[in-house]
């Protein structure tokens, strides 16, 4: 199957990895040269596709059209041209729209029974201010006091959600819809930076099976009323015993089906792909744990190693996808020979998930030890207020 993924950043990166490992051809498209994807792919394309003219003849011979951004306008065009061109796209618009906005998305939770964070001002301080329509971390705010909270509006912040800060383990969970047919897919934790932003993924999460039920039914549950046609992101926080939705993105996230494919080894992206080239469900099949994962961002340069959030990936230019990297199984990375700043997505498996975290230490010193590194950071979120910088081993 010849497929044509739509961006190059990091949703680009998810989609032409997985397309890669179900054996497809993959041309990637990009208004851009410089991203992330560029050499992971068998073609790669230089192209505005709201430029219809150039893109609709671009078709011809593509099987599956995989939007891989956040452009409203390309969105817009692509839905357009997979209608006109007769091409498949994965992709489901409405549910993209109530997704892509958190105020649609609350009011959503609040129609259906979801639990979610309580809004402001019901809620009192710590509070979490995040912009309606970014995604991930971008624009979010912890206030802690009314004095900070004016501040922050003075800046002339709009289109705003404001609700409770939550604190907890943080976890993701992908569902996939189409034709009414709905399935849960694997439960995975996420670790955060100290700016919220997701540094490393743990493929598979430790629930008690009552909160693991829970947060499976709520997945089948948004998926009906969003009657999803495509793939749905869902990130929760476990707060004091109690599961709370965060958001949902209605779109192919990433990091986390990368993290799910080695765990479980269920390609979503495969799976949800000949659904719509053949436009017909998929056949019932198992969920289950078969390796533990890590899959985790660091940055190297001078003598530091440092766990970032993903951001670090975005403006990194081209990644290479060596295989051992290592002691990794695999690794998306910049580096080239030579070089002394660079950024990886490590990807580590185990037996199970003790077994991945005594390898991870073995990626981690041997790579300290191939650059003489001494200075090894691992920040969380829990340590914003402070300016001392936490040395971890990681186990």
């Amino acid at each position: 199957m010849r497929v044509a993924i739509v961006g190059g950043k990091l949703q680009g990166v998810e989609a032409v990895y997985l397309a890669k490992k179900a054996g497809w051809e993959v041309v990637l498209v990009d208004i851009n040269d410089w991203v992330p994807a560029a050499e992971l792919c068998d073609e790669f394309c230089v192209l505005d596709v709201t430029k219809v003219v150039n893109w609709i003849p671009f078709l011809r011979d593509i099987d599956l059209i995989i939007p891989a951004l956040e452009n409203q306008e390309a969105l817009d065009s692509l839905v357009r041209s997979s209608q006109s061109a007769g091409v498949p796209m994965l992709f489901d618009k409405k549910a993209y729209e109530i997704s892509s906005s958190k105020i649609s998305s609350n009011e959503m939770f609040a129609r259906t029974g979801v639990p979610a964070p309580t809004p402001w001002p019901e809620c009192g301080f710590p509070i979490i201010v995040k912009p309606s329509g970014a995604s991930g971390s971008e624009g979010v705010h912890k206030v802690r006091s009314a004095a900070e909270f004016q501040n922050l509006f003075e800046m002339g912040l709009t289109d705003l959600v404001i609700e409770e800060y939550l604190e907890g383990p943080s976890y993701s969970l992908e569902v996939i819809g189409f034709s009414g047919i709905y399935k849960v897919l694997h439960i995975i934790e996420l670790h955060m930076d100290e700016k919220y932003d997701c540094k490393r993924v743990i493929g598979s999460a430790i629930l008690p099976a009552q909160l693991r039920e829970e947060f499976e039914q709520i997945g089948i549950n948004l998926a009906r009323n969003l009657k999803l046609n495509g793939i749905m992101d869902i990130e929760t926080i476990l707060h004091q015993g109690k599961l709370k939705v965060l958001e949902i993105d209605a779109r192919l996230p990433s990091q986390t089906p990368v993290s799910v494919f080695h765990a479980t080894g269920i390609n979503m992206l495969e799976i949800l792909g000949q659904a719509f080239v053949e436009g017909k469900p998929w056949q019932e099949f198992e969920v289950s744990d078969k390796r533990g994962v890590i899959y985790e961002h660091i940055h190297v340069w001078n003598d530091c190693l440092e766990v970032c959030g993903e951001h670090i990936m975005t403006d990194s230019g081209p990644l290479h996808l060596y295989p051992d990297f290592f002691g990794a199984d695999e690794a998306l990375s910049n580096y080239i020979p030579g070089k002394i700043d660079w950024v990886a997505t490590l990807i580590i498996s185990g037996k199970n998930l003790q077994a991945a975290w005594k390898q991870r230490e073995v990626v981690i010193l041997a790579i300290r030890n191939e650059w003489g590194i001494r200075k090894y950071y691992d920040r969380c979120e829990m340590e914003e207020e402070t300016t001392d910088i936490k040395y971890a081993s990681g186990s």
